[in-house]
């Protein structure tokens, strides 16, 4: 059984080597032969198969000169090689080369015939036959052209090791290695390309595009790689279309409906001239004229596409080219070509009819006429001159896969070559062995490929990476109209280097690109408009990213550059202007010296410290006077030392805050005001207490005494100095600059503990309020004596100040908080300086006969007599209800009523004495005191009615208490005149 297999297989495959394939192929023998597949023909016929009759094999149609151009470079390369006497010398290579029809089946009914000698090689059945006598086997094969045709093969040779080099096969598919075992190449792979698609729609900033692929091995991987090159870029692709040469007119009709009903007028092409040229004439037919081409290099300098009628719709195409190359001789040598001279190359015969439009002897070509009749083409000579008729055949100006054909012969040569020259112990095989030239396998070839390393004779170092593939750079074309003769022009406009640095492989001249045939102006081909600097791309629902809305930057973001993204947040140091396109610097704004209200209040503090000094001046000026040593003295020039630490505390809110100032300001405004006020509490509290003291005298005078009173100053301002103290510690403040406002920084303090502050002005309306208290209680009390009445409005001054501050200055920001605070500090201590002292120094400036100890003991001694007669009157009271009770009678006595009517000017200046009158129900008494200056502890004192008092101060009344509350009432009178 096992024989009989064998002998099938090698039946068969001696039947595909003398039978099998195209029958027209260009040939030569050799001593080593190379195969190679090239489109001679853009496609084949479409027949259907009925099966009614033996299935005939299909006829290849539209023949291509450019690729009978790429195989002359190949059999060019051959003969130059053989001649050569560096390479390979007494080798001489041979060739078969098939047409592909660029067609997959096309492609693989040749590469059987490649296949067919390794397959009986494979076999091992040398011991059944000798096949291996009749024809060489193919080493190597030279192509195919297009992706799907060399991936199809590519399987096929690769179960063989053959190794396959293609010249225009740039599929990133062919790639993987551990597929496509044997196959190489000499044009670099679309992975490049799609960036380089993706590099060129991002420079000219389109975001909006019509993708188009081929419906094979080439197109869905390129527009694969494309689409996510895009995604990075966020670039949108509004139709996704794949086509095929052989589409159906209906479907072609459809396609280009859709395309030209879309918004985007750029359209990305991944595929082959033949698979695009059914689309571009429907668009030629409909004269869509306003769309531009991105051509992948498989089409970008296609001869079927790049014709004078397609240029008012494809003018301007932008295309990607291989680097074109320089094989001297090359032109020559097609000049050359002749059906007679050239009789191993069946094509030429074609090539030659097709060129001249003729036909040669025994072989008949007929044409389609217009008028859809048959008539046979004339008879031609085969010895016309070729340079007399314009084809793509000898179009040799740019040599781009005709150079990638010439170099991948050449590589295989070289391969041969190190094959030849190898030394035992340096080979790349088992033990550093090497092949045998004669015997050469083509797994060892495909061996030394893989480690090719050589410079051709352009100086190009020539080296294929680790996946096979031969890394090179683009060109980037622009189709141009020739002003000479109309033809289709590929200008040069700019490169794309792989090799270098990403933002750096892209160059492009603009000035040189004529877009849609004529225009220099780029075409716009966004989903929306473009934003303006100043606004940014708002997202609209249910539409791709690309598609967007312009929408105004927010307060303190701009954009200063077209169709932003996003809008950027200008620094905490500046804000946007009204457009939104940029940011100036933020005002900075403080309470300064130089403003208006700054220059306002610190004039107000300074007047009030100006006033407050002039009244101390005046205090010591007239410090022995009786009005000054009424009011306590040396208590009066400490609150008005403190007063003046008041108004300069208020100064040090005005100007740029500092660390130092924000540390300093608080503390000096709250220890100022507490001394002040402890100050006005001890002297208040001192006076009510020796008016209404139960004590006697002595001792009242010993417990109130200076040191005393001192000492309680001390206490109450520690107090408020340990706050600070705590406050400056555990938080102090800091200067701040407060960004959050527009357009302005203010720069404020940061008062660290708001907890503290709170403590601090706190325990100030504490104290303020007990001062309150006690001045409230000594109201009445002699007027020239003490300023009661007037501390009690300065109190309430202060309250209604600082209750006001509270909301204000919560309420407020920026420099007004600390205005705020400094109209609180000025407002307080005005009032305190006003109530307290003002009257006083009126008295003493404009009033001196008022400052007399006289007039100070006459308000005094009435106070006396005026608390004496009141408690008369409520014990008189007293007493008649009480009798009344147990007598049972209410009848009145003549002092059962007393009106009590004393006034400061019942004193009478004028003759020295001063007299105060108090009447009763039944009579006045009057009550005349004289004062000697020799003596002033001396009292002299005349009383009409029921009340004396002696020189000796002894006080005889009806009743003991009234003369203890009198003799109390002139031993204040003795203590103020003494100080």
């Amino acid at each position: 059984m096992r024989l009989f297999l064998y002998y099938l297989i090698v039946m068969g495959s001696s039947y595909v080597i003398s039978t099998y394939g195209p029958h027209q192929r260009a040939q030569m023998t050799g001593d080593i032969l190379l195969g190679g597949l090239f489109p001679i023909h853009f496609g084949v016929a479409s027949k259907d198969q009925d099966l009614a009759a033996r299935p005939q094999s299909t006829q290849c149609v539209r023949f291509n000169f450019r690729g009978f151009r790429w195989m002359q470079a190949m059999i060019f390369a051959i003969e130059e090689i053989n001649n050569s006497s560096d390479l390979l010398q007494n080798i001489t290579l041979g060739y078969r080369i098939f047409d592909t029809c660029n067609t997959v089946s096309k492609a693989l009914e040749a590469t059987l015939s490649f296949v067919a000698q390794n397959k009986i090689d494979s076999l091992n059945l040398d011991e059944f036959c000798n096949c291996t006598d009749h024809i060489p086997s193919t080493i190597a094969v030279v192509g195919a052209a297009g992706s799907a045709v060399s991936t199809a093969v590519a399987n096929l040779l690769g179960l063989f090791y053959i190794p396959q080099i293609s010249y225009a096969s740039s599929s990133r598919l062919l790639s993987n290695k551990n597929q496509y075992k044997s196959f190489m190449r000499t044009i670099p792979t679309d992975e490049y390309q799609a960036t380089a698609m993706a590099d060129i729609i991002e420079h000219f900033q389109w975001n909006w595009v019509i993708a188009v692929a081929s419906d094979d091995d080439y197109g869905r991987p390129g527009i694969e790689k494309f689409e996510k090159e895009i995604e990075e870029r966020d670039i949108c692709i509004h139709l996704n279309e794949l086509i095929s040469q052989y589409f159906e007119y209906h479907e072609i009709r459809a396609l280009a409906d859709r395309i030209e009903n879309s918004t985007a007028k750029v359209i990305v092409v991944f595929a082959g001239g033949p698979d695009i040229e059914p689309l571009i004439k429907e668009m030629v037919r409909r004269n869509i004229t306003d769309r531009t081409w991105l051509a992948s290099e498989a089409w970008a300098s296609s001869s079927l596409i790049a014709k004078p009628e397609y240029l008012d719709v494809v003018g301007g195409t932008i295309g990607f080219a291989l680097r074109a190359g320089h094989i001297p001789g090359f032109r020559e040598f097609l000049q050359r070509v002749q059906p007679k001279k050239d009789s191993h190359n069946e094509f030429v015969r074609e090539f030659w009819e097709e060129t001249f439009n003729c036909y040669l002897e025994d072989s008949p070509r007929v044409q389609e006429s217009e008028n859809g009749s048959t008539s046979f083409r004339p008879l031609c000579t085969g010895e016309e001159d070729i340079t007399s008729v314009e084809t793509p055949y000898l179009d040799y100006t740019h040599l781009r896969i005709s150079y990638n054909a010439y170099v991948a012969v050449y590589s295989i040569a070289h391969a041969l070559q190190d094959i030849f020259t190898c030394t035992p112990g340096h080979g790349l095989f088992a033990n550093n062995s090497c092949a045998d030239i004669k015997k050469i396998e083509a797994w060892q070839v495909l061996k030394q490929l893989r480690h090719l390393n050589y410079t051709n004779s352009m100086g190009e170092k020539i080296h294929f990476d680790e996946n096979a593939d031969l890394v090179a750079n683009y060109t980037i074309i622009n189709w141009q109209r020739s002003a000479e003769d109309g033809s289709v022009m590929f200008e040069e406009v700019g490169y794309y280097n792989i090799h270098a640095k990403k933002g750096a492989k892209l160059s492009i001249d603009k000035t040189r690109i004529l877009w849609n045939g004529y225009s220099l102006e780029v075409p716009f081909s966004n989903c929306s408009e473009d934003c303006e600097p100043g606004t940014r791309k708002g997202i609209i629902d249910s539409m791709p990213t690309c598609c967007f809305e312009c929408t105004e930057c927010s307060d303190g973001e701009f954009s200063n550059h077209r169709d932003a993204s996003v809008c950027t947040k200008c620094p905490n140091n500046s804000w946007s202007n009204g457009n939104h396109t940029f940011c100036f610097l933020k005002e900075i704004e403080y309470l300064s010296w130089t403003e208006p209200f700054g220059i306002a209040l610190a004039i107000c503090a300074v007047v009030g410290i100006i006033l407050t000094a002039f009244v101390m001046g005046v205090f010591i000026r007239f410090r022995n006077t009786p009005i000054v040593k009424a009011t306590n003295r040396e208590l009066s020039y400490v609150l008005l030392f403190s007063l003046i630490c008041c108004f300069s505390s208020s100064l040090v809110f005005i100007g740029e805050p500092q660390d130092w100032t924000c540390r300093l300001r608080q503390p000096a405004f709250g220890i100022s005001f507490v001394l002040c006020i402890s100050c006005i509490l001890v002297k208040t509290n001192r006076v009510l207490l020796v008016f209404e003291a139960k004590i006697p005298t002595s001792l009242h005078r010993k417990w109130w005494g200076l040191n005393l009173q001192f000492l309680l100053v001390f206490l109450c301002t520690f107090v408020q100095v340990m706050i600070c103290v705590v406050w400056l510690y555990n938080a102090p403040p800091s200067s701040y600059r407060n960004h959050d406002i527009d357009e302005i920084i203010f720069i404020t303090c940061n008062e660290g503990s708001v907890m503290a502050l709170g403590f601090l002005i706190g325990y100030t309306c504490l104290l303020a309020a007990i001062c309150f208290f006690f001045a409230f209680k000594s109201r009445k009390l002699p007027e020239n004596f003490t300023e009661a009445k007037f501390i009690t409005f300065s109190m309430l001054i202060f309250f209604i100040v600082w209750i006001s501050f509270i909301p204000a200055y919560f309420s407020t920001y920026g420099k007004f908080v600390s205005a705020v605070e400094v109209i609180a500090i000025l407002a307080s201590s005005f009032g305190l300086l006003a109530c307290i002292f003002f009257n006083k120094v009126y008295i003493i400036l404009f009033k001196p006969s008022r400052n007399t100890i006289e007039e100070v003991r006459c308000s005094t001694a009435a106070h006396a007599f005026k608390v004496a007669a009141k408690a008369t009157l409520k014990q008189s009271t007293a007493s008649r209800k009480k009798s009344g009770s147990i007598g049972g009678s209410s009848a009145s006595t003549p002092s059962s009523s007393i009106s009590l009517k004393t006034n400061g000017n019942d004193c009478d200046t004028t003759s020295g004495k001063h007299r105060p009158r108090v009447s009763f129900g039944s009579g006045t008494v009057t009550l005349s005191l004289s004062f000697e200056e020799s003596r002033r502890s001396s009292l002299i004192i005349t009383a009409y009615g029921d009340l004396s008092l002696t020189q000796t101060g002894e006080l005889t009344i009806l009743d003991s208490k009234i003369s203890e509350l009198f003799k109390v009432s002139l031993e204040a009178s003795h203590l103020s005149t003494q100080q």
